[in-house]
């Protein structure tokens, strides 16, 4: 048997503005296309499906024009658990359709346990059981108690994690060895997770949170019984095994969602089962658009621009100018070096302009110690603009502030 382990697809995310379906697109069309050439049995997604509890409507094509092309190839099952930037209700909704297209949908903890255990069959014999347990919610694994201290929290949420996976894969185990009774033997116990474990890698900028908020709940190898030959994971970006064991992996997000995984190698891991040893052989996904980090001097900047112009790049660019002078028309600098190229400027940080919008009283004041309509005022007065001026820019500001919350509150 052969099985494609992926996750954090997060369909629908931006970066920094610019939404990226067309990444999206690329990638689930080379996913649908290796699966056809690798002749994948089936297919495991480990969570955060979308980026957001409310996918946009493009998002969902994305998902549900990808299953009906993977439910007409060679791929047998789908297995899909929620994580947690999924709405569990959203991804349930359509699970009993789904089912008549061999998909099989965990959004949330199951009332019944043994709906978290699946058995995939080919031609009515067993072939792997998959426990598929979704991301687990605070209020899913423990009970709050006045008076708790955070270490009672974290104690309570390990051993809830404990409990939950000991349950299910009692279940498969049970399952197991009916089927070994019927002559079926070295059918593999799989299970999924959508957690943090304990030493996980993670990189700045990649939007990994902490998933129970005040804990330091890690989750350690040996928490997840030992009768699972593989463990499919999701939530970490950055492709790795756990605590050096090859068989429970994370096989990270398809593509960089930030430019600190600009550099990462992305990939998807596909797994091959002969009997109950999987062999694991990651196949590396494509680079769809390139992001380029550029930070230094003016002239640094420049230069490796003018590099990047010669090889005809189209990067999406994040520029930090790090250089002594105050540079108020920096912006307009890198714009004329970009004259004629392909590349698009996603954001530029000006350190020392910053520095200086922000120059206080107090020497130790930071930039979080400022409300956005303090900054606001700062850079007015940096810049010297007019009583006149100002009066119709800060009316104009006031309205994009309000007019962001509100998106904010509808989206929720």
């Amino acid at each position: 048997m052969r099985i494609i382990h992926t996750s954090d697809w997060h369909l629908g995310r931006s970066l920094y503005g610019k939404k990226r379906y067309e990444e999206f697109a690329a990638f689930l069309d080379w996913l649908g296309k290796t699966i056809q050439e690798e002749r994948v049995d089936a297919l495991l997604v480990a969570g955060d499906v979308f980026d957001t509890g409310t996918p946009s409507n493009r998002s969902q094509a994305l998902y549900y024009r990808f299953l009906c092309r993977v439910a007409n190839s060679c791929c047998r099952h789908v297995v899909v658990i929620g994580g947690n930037h999924d709405s569990p209700s959203f991804l349930n909704a359509p699970k009993e359709l789904l089912r008549a297209l061999n998909v099989y949908v965990v959004g949330s903890i199951a009332e019944e346990l043994e709906d978290e255990v699946i058995v995939l069959y080919k031609d009515k014999e067993p072939e792997a059981i998959v426990c598929a347990v979704p991301y687990l919610r605070d209020r899913d694994i423990r009970i709050v108690e006045p008076g708790e201290t955070i270490d009672d929290k974290n104690a309570k949420l390990l051993e809830g994690l404990k409990k939950h996976y000991e349950d299910v894969c009692k279940i498969a185990e049970k399952k197991q060895s009916g089927f070994e009774k019927e002559g079926h033997t070295d059918i593999p116990i799989i299970a999924m997770g959508h957690l943090f474990t304990a030493g996980g890698k993670t990189v700045d900028g990649d939007g990994v949170r902490e998933l129970y908020v005040g804990s330091l709940a890690h989750v350690e190898k040996d928490l997840f019984p030992s009768s699972i030959d593989y463990l499919a994971l999701g939530h970490l970006h950055v492709p790795q095994t756990v605590g050096q064991t090859e068989n429970i992996r994370y096989s990270g997000s398809p593509i960089p969602m930030g430019y600190g995984e600009a550099n990462q190698e992305k990939k998807v891991l596909l797994i091959e089962f002969n009997s109950r040893t999987p062999n694991i052989r990651p196949l590396p996904i494509p680079c769809f658009q390139q992001l380029v980090r550029i930070a230094g001097s003016l002239d640094d900047i420049r230069s490796k621009l003018e590099a990047l112009k010669n090889e005809k790049s189209r990067a999406w660019l994040e520029i930090e100018y790090t250089g002594r002078d105050i540079l108020p028309n920096l912006r307009e600098m890198i714009d004329e070096v970009l004259t004629d190229s392909f590349m698009e400027i996603r954001r530029i940080k000006n350190r020392r302009m910053m520095d200086k919008v922000i120059r206080s009283v107090s020497e130790d004041e930071t930039l979080d110690d400022l409300d956005i309509g303090e900054v606001f005022t700062r850079c007015l007065e940096t810049y010297d603009v007019s009583d006149e001026d100002r009066e119709e820019l800060t009316a104009s500001y006031n309205e994009i502030i309000r007019s962001l919350h509100e998106d904010d509150v509808n989206a929720e």
